[in-house]
């Protein structure tokens, strides 16, 4: 009888095998079963309905197939390592601990096991633990990727990040085709800075396998920092259309909106926020508002999201900049109640409390307490940054230095001929935002915001090594070739435009490099009274830090250097090469002024240039609330309530403070 169960059950294992082997698995699902009725112990029928059952999911099941399993043969390491690799994905952690250990008493020689065992150390936040067995792993077969991709992602997780891509390069010379493992190496050349290299890691990755997500997501958060935000708006996209409950897939798709400068499809994606994530919404929602004009609702939407969030620095200091503060202002109150415990807040919301509550002293005229508050944001926030005076101010003498008369009359006439860009230059706060809306309201041109391609350009090209001090021996047909592809990528923003204005205050810091490789651009510089420039650039937070505003005489010396090379472009370029603007004048007399700098262009007049205030487009500036409303002369000489506070930076400025 014993005899016939064994040939019994040997015959279906047979046809089980048979059936899987031509991918019928259900079939041979039953007749493994059919095997074990007639003989419980067969081995091989267990151990191929332990792998089914592993293969169709039904991981409870498998567990106890592998159960019976390491009872019958209780010295197969193997069997322990299954079964504690179906534990690990069960969640069972201390279980699969238990059978990894039993397998590797067993067989210490065994890498996939130490490998698994690594994998429970890490869910158990166990790292050095897990380290130690992917070492060893790697030490027991050298030519595995796996082990060293999972020490790559343990060291990324402990913030290791630079040795995570030592071990990530490993893995993919044993994996080049793994596009799991180029993700986690992008991931990890993103966090020491080389972004160029985990764009490339992410594409390579997408190649290989176009539906992993996270690839396509971690690709949209690199193009953003590289400020390629039309493309980051593509992958985003991709990926919310694909896996549209991926975690952040809509808030960034959102964010690459507004950054690309389409607040209104930004808008859109942030009211589909609201549903999940209201406080962000709310928040994205009024910085769409604001950027679009419609500051009423940007209001409404900034205190929905502080409702939700009271204790936000960064959202009071959002209201601050769209209304006027009163005496015994409610908010004022609020914001006071946070000052005792601000120690609590990170260093971004620290800074953010004081600049919101000196916007609601000086509302009130309370200017002593609104220059303390100044003072002691302006501090906490040098506190965070690495600013070299010496090397900042050093790059501005070299432009000097570089771009002689003698230089700028050789190389003219070699860069393209484009009459497409206007760029207004100047200091922060000096009124290069009302320019570029005053331009923008004309018909045939268009603003485009702050344009940080030249700085991209150099980083990809022969321009760019040690920049200035090869330019000299650039080719001509590189120079051509830089002004080619900086008009290509400012015309894709309008393809319609005669003009387009880049309004990205620093490169006054460019205008010789500029001239050389657009010699037909225009170059607007605005100039705006040096103490009134200088204490609305510490009297402002800046998005991207301006290392130079936080210290009054450290701010001053930068402007006296900023000063010292726009004396030096006029000394060197053509004339008509620049126009220049006085900021007081413009306020003063702005339809003179401003049909002076639409004919510099080259426009024919528009009396829509005079309603710069209400023209339809989305603005990004620290001046968005500003350039929305008739225009104003409050701003001439704000400095002044502020005088005795303000010796440092008269100091630092000399004869340019007047």
């Amino acid at each position: 009888m014993q005899d016939d169960n064994q040939a019994r059950a040997q015959r279906h294992f047979e046809t089980a095998v048979s059936l899987q082997s031509q991918g019928q698995s259900g079939g041979a699902e039953t007749s493994c079963r059919d095997a074990l009725n007639a003989e419980p112990d067969h081995r091989e029928a267990l151990k191929l309905l332990a792998a089914i059952l592993t293969d169709s999911g039904r991981l409870a099941e498998a567990e106890r197939s592998y159960r019976r399993l390491a009872a019958l043969t209780p010295t197969d390491a193997a069997l322990h390592c299954r079964l504690g690799q179906i534990q690990y994905r069960l969640g069972r952690q201390a279980d699969a601990l238990t059978s990894l250990q039993r397998s590797l008493s067993l067989k210490p020689d065994a890498p996939v096991t130490r490998i698994a065992l690594g994998n429970v150390f890490e869910t158990l936040n166990r790292p050095f633990d897990a380290l130690v067995c992917y070492r060893d792993a790697q030490a027991l077969d050298p030519s595995m990727a796996e082990p060293y991709n999972r020490a790559g992602v343990v060291l990324a997780a402990i913030g290791r990040h630079a040795d995570a891509v030592s071990v990530f390069e490993r893995a993919v010379e044993h994996a080049p085709d793994s596009a799991a493992v180029l993700t986690n190496m992008g991931d990890a050349l993103g966090a020491v800075g080389r972004i160029d290299e985990a764009v490339s890691c992410f594409e390579r990755a997408l190649a290989l396998e176009p539906t992993l997500v996270p690839a396509r997501f971690n690709l949209g958060k690199a193009l953003t920092t590289m400020e390629r935000h039309e493309e980051a708006v593509t992958q985003f996209q991709r990926v919310f259309d694909e896996q549209p409950d991926y975690p952040d897939a809509l808030f960034s798709l959102a964010k690459s909106l507004f950054a690309a400068l389409r607040a209104a499809e930004a808008l859109e994606a942030f009211e589909r926020l609201a549903a999940t994530e209201p406080r962000l919404a709310a928040v994205g929602a009024g910085h769409a508002l604001k950027a679009l004009g419609r500051l009423d609702e940007a209001l409404a939407a900034y205190e929905r999201a502080v409702a939700l969030a009271p204790a936000s620095p960064s959202l009071h200091l959002a209201i601050s900049d769209l209304r006027h503060f009163g005496e015994d202002d409610p908010q004022t109150a609020a914001m006071e109640a946070l000052l005792p415990d601000a120690a609590r807040f990170n260093d971004a919301e620290r800074v953010a409390l004081h600049f919101a509550l000196a916007k609601a002293y000086e509302d009130v005229g309370r200017y002593q307490q609104a220059f303390e508050q100044l003072r002691a944001g302006n501090a906490h926030k040098r506190r965070m940054l690495a600013y070299d005076e010496t090397a900042v101010l050093g790059q501005l003498r070299n432009m000097e230095n570089v771009f002689t008369a003698d230089l700028i009359a050789q190389r003219r006439g070699h860069g393209n001929p484009s009459e497409l860009p206007v760029f207004v230059v100047g200091m922060p706060r000096s009124g290069t935002t009302l320019v570029e809306q005053l331009l923008a309201s004309h018909p045939r041109a268009f603003g485009a915001g702050e344009r940080r391609y030249w700085l991209d350009l150099l980083e990809q090209g022969r321009a760019g090594e040690r920049f200035p001090f090869g330019f000299a021996a650039l080719p001509e047909e590189d120079l051509r070739r830089l002004g080619s592809l900086y008009a290509e990528r400012l015309k894709a923003h309008a393809p319609q435009a005669e003009r387009i204005v880049d309004k990205l205050p620093a490169n006054f810091r460019l205008i010789g490099l500029i001239h050389l490789a657009l010699p037909k651009a225009r170059i607007i510089h605005i100039r705006r009274d040096p103490m009134d420039t200088c204490f609305s650039c510490y009297a402002k937070l800046f998005i991207n830090s301006l290392e130079y505003s936080c210290d009054l005489g450290e701010l001053g010396r930068y402007y006296r250097a900023y000063e010292g090379l726009m004396a030096h472009w006029r000394r060197v370029l053509p004339e008509g090469a620049m126009l220049e603007v006085q900021y007081e004048e413009l306020v003063s007399d702005f339809e003179a002024q401003a049909r002076r700098i639409v004919g510099y262009c080259g426009l024919d007049w528009d009396a829509r240039c005079l309603s710069f205030h209400s023209t339809e487009r989305p603005v990004h500036t620290a001046s968005a609330a500003q350039v929305r409303r008739p225009l104003f002369q409050s701003s001439v000489g704000r400095w002044k309530p502020y005088a005795e506070w303000l010796a440092p930076l008269r100091e630092a400025l000399g004869a340019e403070a007047g």
